[in-house]
């Protein structure tokens, strides 16, 4: 069991007031309002669940991701944390990592926490306002981004239903890492981008075969606000609402391509078009290969 330094559980109170039988906490991460947002699970203390069983506990819930903290040291506000969604597990998620982080900044206060994930260590900063809201910023693990192969970009633009002419010719086709994979792909304008109807099996047939956890669609706006849709069908779900992990690989893209030329923030606006809109903030530095996640989380009642 994870407990505070006095002994008492970290999931006690809202327990009581959620589930208490299973310790599962909800919150819509990158939103102030809990109809916005990507939602996702948080088990505070799943130190006595297998993987199996965690993975059941992802399928029950129904969001794209849970986040289970399998032991910590909240002394030291250190913490091992697990993902799955209701398919399988996930080596890292943003929003779920957020939504982990502002239920523990809830119960032990505002500071920084640090995640140790199946991608690497997480470190996360969080804060709150006058009205209590609890912002976190995590920071990836070193981000990479490489021009994606013929082999990648065809299969995948099938599936969707995209053409080539579909796509910015200024923004080239990436797969982008900030924790997990995602094939990059920028639409020519904001209508395609909008117009998503994909074949569900097929492409994430086509995203099992080369790793990718999402495809990051998205449209620029201006140079630093962005559009993103991330169809996740190998998670069990069409779309993330807010995609955290996708925004910290998109940050390593943009400085592949030297779209950064000094440090900056880049705002994501994303989940719009399927009426849950969210929104991120990533900090990108040329001389950084981090990506710096900012976003707000509250409780789904």
């Amino acid at each position: 069991m994870t407990t505070d330094a006095t002994g008492t559980s970290l999931v006690e109170d809202r327990e009581e007031r959620s589930e208490p039988t299973t310790g599962i906490l909800r919150y819509s991460a990158f939103t102030h309002a809990p109809a916005g947002g990507n939602p996702a699970g948080v088990v505070l203390d799943a130190s006595a669940l297998d993987a199996t069983r965690m993975r059941a506990i992802a399928a029950e819930v129904g969001y794209s991701e849970t986040a289970f903290v399998t032991g910590g040291d909240v002394a030291r506000r250190r913490f091992g944390v697990r993902y799955f969604s209701p398919l399988a597990e996930v080596a890292f998620c943003g929003h779920a990592t957020v939504a982990l982080a502002v239920a523990l900044a809830e119960r032990l206060g505002p500071g920084e926490i640090v995640l140790d994930t199946p991608a690497g260590e997480i470190p996360v900063s969080t804060t709150a306002d006058g009205t209590g809201a609890v912002r976190a910023t995590l920071t990836s693990v070193p981000t990479r981004s490489r021009p994606a192969l013929a082999s990648e970009l065809e299969p995948a633009l099938g599936e969707l239903g995209w053409a080539p002419t579909d796509l910015d010719p200024a923004l080239p086709a990436h797969v982008a890492f900030g924790g997990n994979d995602h094939l990059v792909l920028a639409a020519a304008s904001r209508a395609r981008l909008a117009d998503l109807d994909y074949d569900f099996d097929a492409l994430a047939e086509v995203m099992r075969r080369h790793g990718w956890t999402t495809v990051d669609l998205v449209w620029r706006e201006s140079a630093d606000r962005f559009h993103a849709r991330n169809p996740f069908p190998v998670g069990g779900v069409v779309e993330d609402p807010a995609t955290g992990a996708a925004a910290a690989a998109f940050g390593g893209y943009l400085r592949e391509l030297g779209l950064v030329p000094r440090p900056g923030t880049i705002a994501i606006r994303q989940g719009e078009d399927m009426g849950r809109p969210s929104d991120l903030l990533i900090d990108v530095s040329p001389r950084d290969p981090r990506t710096r996640v900012t976003g707000q989380a509250v409780p789904i009642p």
